[in-house]
């Protein structure tokens, strides 16, 4: 794995963190389970793609559609728009490191999980924190 790699999938982390992290653990859940949704989605197109043809821009244009398709047709039409932009993401850090760019959709799979769990984790402790606040008045 290269240095940008290790960046790039930093920040991929932190933008899941951001992205599960919600005012209650119910509402980072129900993120959480969206994001990794259209990720898993997002991961399976892109690998089988990238298995097979070279990144261009037609590919890419179709790959964004069969995204959104994809999680339509899967019954979560909600996670569309995040499954097309993750899928335009991956196939764009592909086509600019042409070598063993089957990598990328694993690298990132694996990214916004971690990014994930720290997301869930931060709900529940924000939760519990807050919760142990609230209940610390005068005595």
């Amino acid at each position: 794995m290269s240095a940008s790699d290790g960046v790039l999938g930093g920040i991929w982390a932190v933008i899941a963190t951001v992205f599960v992290y919600r005012t209650s653990y119910d509402g980072s859940a129900s993120a959480a389970l969206s994001r990794m949704a259209a990720t898993l989605l997002s991961f399976f197109l892109c690998l089988i793609y990238l298995l097979i043809l070279p990144v261009g821009a037609v590919g890419l244009a179709a790959m964004i559609g069969l995204s959104a398709l994809g999680a339509t047709l899967l019954g979560r039409p909600q996670d569309a728009v995040t499954a097309s932009i993750t899928t335009a993401i991956v196939l764009g850090v592909a086509s600019l490191s042409p070598h063993n760019v089957w990598q990328q959709p694993i690298l990132r799979l694996v990214d916004t999980a971690v990014g994930t769990l720290v997301g869930l984790g931060t709900a529940w402790i924000a939760l519990h924190l807050t919760a142990a606040g609230a209940g610390a008045g005068p005595a």
